[in-house]
């Protein structure tokens, strides 16, 4: 594994790549890398001649400036992951190189990002565009993997690269989760001892609203899922809607939409986790 912090040097190497016809595949990560990355290096490496994942804590879309500091770091173990994982390029920049200026642009990503994420956590979607698009840029990847957990973000990215006209493949990749249904997150790690044992109980209530789904309108579905997971201590929904998994709008009625997804954002004490499920309809 070749590992990069120059955006000179990486192109370059990605240049020859280019010459002999080899297909790129890219990972965009902020590190503190764990199975859900790698199961998204993995399928990068098969499906790709090189494979380059970016490690970089990104501070444009981080709204919360406490949330950015306490950001997990762990490059060291990252780099043992992603050689692990079949990963032929790292590149891992300093912030100056990624923002030599402030990147000053807006981007005019319509629906998608007005709601659920977007209204409460301003910014945030701009800056995921920002980060991605310059990556994007600087690799130029045939192929960009991103975990389904941060399921709108997949779909502001979308409409990113259609309002660019980027040539990329977006592919998106299935949860993974702990063997107690606890989706994969960085943030995870910041749970205590007693939160980690609670926090399962996401995954598991938003299973159950399946079945409960059958006969139920989504207004029922939706009240359920809050209340099951407001009654357990320490424990609080700040959002859980219904919504079609195309254009992220919210809906009333099952018959609006032949993909509803249901997003939920939870507080576990002060750690903010995501996670969502399809209904089958």
């Amino acid at each position: 594994m070749k590992v990069f912090d120059s955006i000179k040097d990486l192109q370059q190497y990605l240049a020859d790549a280019k010459w002999e016809n080899k297909t790129i595949g890219l990972v965009p990560t902020m590190g503190a890398l764990h199975k859900g990355h790698e199961s998204l290096v993995r399928r990068s490496a098969k499906e790709n001649d090189e494979c380059v994942v970016s490690v970089f804590v990104n501070p444009t879309q981080f709204n919360d400036k406490n949330d950015l500091i306490t950001y997990p770091r762990t490059v060291e173990k990252d780099c043992e992951l992603l050689e692990a994982a079949g990963c032929t390029v790292a590149f891992i920049p300093s912030e100056k190189e990624m923002y030599p200026k402030p990147d000053t642009r807006v981007f005019k990503l319509g629906a998608v990002a007005e709601v659920m994420e977007g209204p409460r956590r301003p910014g945030h979607f701009n800056g995921v565009a920002q980060i991605v698009s310059k990556l994007f840029d600087i690799v130029k990847p045939d192929n960009a993997y991103f975990g389904e957990k941060d399921f709108q973000q997949i779909a502001v990215i979308r409409q990113m690269v259609k309002l660019l006209n980027l040539p990329v493949n977006i592919v998106a990749c299935p949860i993974v989760r702990e063997s107690d249904g606890l989706a994969l997150s960085s943030r995870n790690t910041r749970l205590t001892e007693e939160q980690r044992k609670k926090a399962p109980v996401i995954a598991q209530t938003l299973r159950e609203s399946v079945t409960f789904a059958a006969h139920k309108s989504v207004k029922e579905v939706i009240d359920y899922v809050i209340n099951t997971i407001n009654s357990v201590p320490d424990m609080e929904v700040e959002y859980y809607e219904i919504v079609d998994g195309y254009s992220m709008q919210p809906i009333q009625h099952w018959s609006e939409t032949a993909y509803p997804v249901g997003c939920i954002t939870v507080y576990c004490g002060k750690v903010r986790l995501i996670d969502n499920i399809a209904y089958g309809k």
